[in-house]
């Protein structure tokens, strides 16, 4: 009897062994599992942290040079100007015939002459030609001189002219001597006429 008391006073001993060893595993094991989950908790929580800021790219201007035009180069060359002798020179003096603002008529033929003089350093040369410069050629010829005129020396120089046809009011034209290059001087001389009516404008009074 008193064998079977001890034996089962050790049965109870040990159930009670047992479960304080199941339950002391159990909580182990419940505080074991509840660290995981906080440290699974806040992982998760940081990579969706680390998710969300992503880098927002910084737009910096871009600067567009635009290609510069280099112009064409130009070359340029220059004319060597003909030489003029200065000792050349021609004064003019007075009208011989037809004086300005002559009143002539259509296709009517003249001679015009100028009384010059060579007031230059040199003498004009026999060669030396009379020549149209402006206005209406009117016809006129080149004049070329048959003598050389010495400096000082006073000379008639004439040219043949013909009215124009088909235009009325002033007309005129312009001549010049020139040397044997061609080179111009001295002074222009120049004969005026009026052709058909002419009627000079009356001037009015403004108020």
């Amino acid at each position: 009897m008193k064998s079977r008391i001890i034996s089962i006073l050790s049965i109870g001993i040990l159930l009670s062994l047992l479960f304080s060893c199941g339950t002391n595993s159990t909580e182990e094991k419940t505080t074991v599992d509840a660290n995981t989950l906080r440290t699974e908790a806040v992982a998760t929580y940081a990579s969706s942290l680390t998710e969300t800021r992503v880098a927002v790219p910084t737009a910096s201007p871009t600067l567009t040079v635009e290609p510069t035009a280099t112009p064409p180069l130009v070359t340029v060359t220059l004319e060597t100007p003909p030489t003029v002798n200065t000792c050349y020179n021609l004064l003019y003096i007075e009208d011989i015939t037809i004086p300005d603002n002559t009143q002539m008529k259509a296709g009517e033929v003249f001679i015009k002459t100028w009384l010059v003089q060579n007031i230059g350093g040199c003498a004009w040369k026999a060669g030396f030609t009379f020549q149209h410069v402006g206005g209406n050629a009117m016809r006129g010829s080149i004049v070329t001189l048959t003598e050389a005129i010495q400096t000082g020396s006073k000379r008639e120089l004439s040219v043949q002219l013909v009215v124009p046809s088909g235009q009325n009011g002033l007309i005129q034209s312009s001549w010049r001597m020139a040397d044997e290059n061609g080179n111009f001087f001295g002074d222009t001389l120049s004969v005026n006429i009026l052709v058909g009516s002419v009627t000079t404008p009356v001037p009015t009074n403004t108020p």
